[in-house]
């Protein structure tokens, strides 16, 4: 006859096993105070502040959330009533009308500097006078978002200059394929072989682009100095955690995140 075994009876817990299950399960549960945040943030801040807010959670216990988009897009969304807790803008122009009424402050956190760039294995353009040769395809962002403002500034510095001839914008423009919505869509043009050039923020020429793109030399005396300012929005429920991360963000620990992703300093 077969019998089938029994099995052992399961011992009960230690009471050891069960202190430990419960520090376990503290340690890993979120303070009480703990807030859900969201940043709206400008595009060209993906990577830094992706880095910033797992640092910021880390040490604080709260958790971050971001939404990332053209400075001009945020702004109406705010404007229109959307929930954040802080905003970080890539311009001054998205910003300043919001402050008072939608933003409670404003302080620079960082700045950038523009940059061309073209395509890795072209020849095309190989020089800011190349932006106005015959069947180049250049891509800029639309001329309300922050960088395809400081773009079209940093055009009317060269025409000013008459370094490249007479009506140097002008012609550059005629050459204009494609206006993005944000500065992220215009080196992703540039990546894909879609454009033959393109400004973009210096912060953008990413390590994953540096494989797709090369940098075209912008000389100095053209180049625009783009200021980033960030406040904590009125009426959030989480303002103190809000102001957190905006300390944060301008401490020792944020300023070193915005740095290594190609951010200058305030």
């Amino acid at each position: 006859m077969n019998v089938t075994p029994t099995r052992p009876a399961s011992r009960p817990r230690s009471r050891s096993h069960t202190r430990l299950a419960l520090l376990a399960a503290l340690l890993l549960a979120p303070p009480a105070d703990a807030a859900s945040l969201t940043v709206f943030a400008a595009s060209s801040l993906t990577d830094a502040f992706t880095e910033i807010g797992r640092a910021f959670d880390a040490r604080t216990g709260h958790r971050t959330t971001f939404q990332f988009a053209g400075s001009q897009v945020l702004r109406a969304q705010l404007e229109g009533g959307a929930r954040a807790d802080v905003f970080a803008s890539a311009n001054d122009a998205q910003f300043t009308p919001l402050l008072g009424s939608v933003v409670a402050a404003r302080e620079v956190f960082a700045r950038n500097r523009l940059t061309v760039i073209a395509p890795a294995g072209s020849a095309k353009v190989r020089s800011l006078r190349d932006l106005t040769a015959s069947g180049v395809r250049l891509v800029l962002a639309a001329p309300n978002v922050p960088v395809g403002d400081y773009t079209r500034r940093m055009l009317s510095a060269v025409d000013r200059s008459g370094t490249y001839g007479k009506d140097f914008a002008a012609r550059a423009l005629r050459n204009v394929v494609s206006e993005e919505g944000n500065v992220r869509q215009v080196a992703l043009k540039v990546s894909l072989g879609e454009a033959d050039a393109a400004v973009v923020y210096a912060s953008d020429v990413t390590p994953a682009l540096k494989k797709t793109v090369r940098v075209v030399p912008l000389p100095t005396r053209f180049n625009q100095t783009a200021a980033y300012p960030l406040g904590v929005v009125r009426g959030s429920a989480n303002a103190d955690a809000a102001r957190s991360f905006a300390a944060f963000v301008q401490g020792k620990e944020g300023q070193a995140i915005l740095r290594r992703w190609g951010f200058l300093s305030p």
